[in-house]
């Protein structure tokens, strides 16, 4: 089991350039409104479900970062393999997030943590920590919709995929 471990300062701190980040991304985003109402999408359903599963303070800072960066690797992805699959953006994505990161003076613990959950966001396996497999169900909720999945697949996804009790509420309120 991995830990970032951040002092009562350093959270603070990291809370406070949270909406930095949250800019940068979007910036590097710009002109692509479909990618960033995904990124936002997808931030504010695994900072929910975060919150009430209540996570550990640093772990919710990794989980949220995770979710805003999460499909960073897209553009490189459809650069160099005409492609958006989600192997492609796990594997392109850790080097610009890694990037962005230490611009804005991430500490290393927590942006090894961020690029690795950024390269398994589509990896349902192997699953090895709650922002892990919060992020997956983040992105399901959302991607679920953007990919107009049927009523059954939804259900499959819910008994396969979901494991905190509020992100199967959420699939629930979502897809009744």
């Amino acid at each position: 089991m991995y830990s970032v471990n951040l002092t009562a300062k350093e959270i603070a701190g990291l809370r406070a350039k949270q909406d930095e980040l949250l800019l940068h991304m979007l910036a590097y985003d710009h002109g692509d409104a479909k990618r960033i109402q995904h990124l936002l999408k997808v931030w504010q359903f695994a900072a929910l479900i975060g919150r009430q599963e209540k996570l550990p303070a640093a772990e919710q800072l990794v989980l949220e970062a995770a979710a805003i960066l999460h499909d960073i690797g897209i553009h490189l992805a459809e650069q160099k393999y005409q492609s958006t699959a989600g192997k492609y953006q796990e594997q392109e994505g850790p080097a610009p997030a890694e990037a962005m990161l230490r611009e804005l003076g991430y500490p290393e613990d927590f942006r090894t943590r961020v690029c690795y959950l950024i390269a398994h966001h589509h990896t349902y396996t192997g699953v090895d920590g709650r922002d892990y497999r919060i992020l997956l169900e983040a992105d399901f909720l959302v991607n679920a919709y953007e990919d107009g999945l049927s009523q059954h697949a939804v259900q499959q996804a819910g008994e396969k995929i979901f494991c905190t009790e509020t992100g199967k509420e959420l699939l629930r309120t979502v897809y009744a």
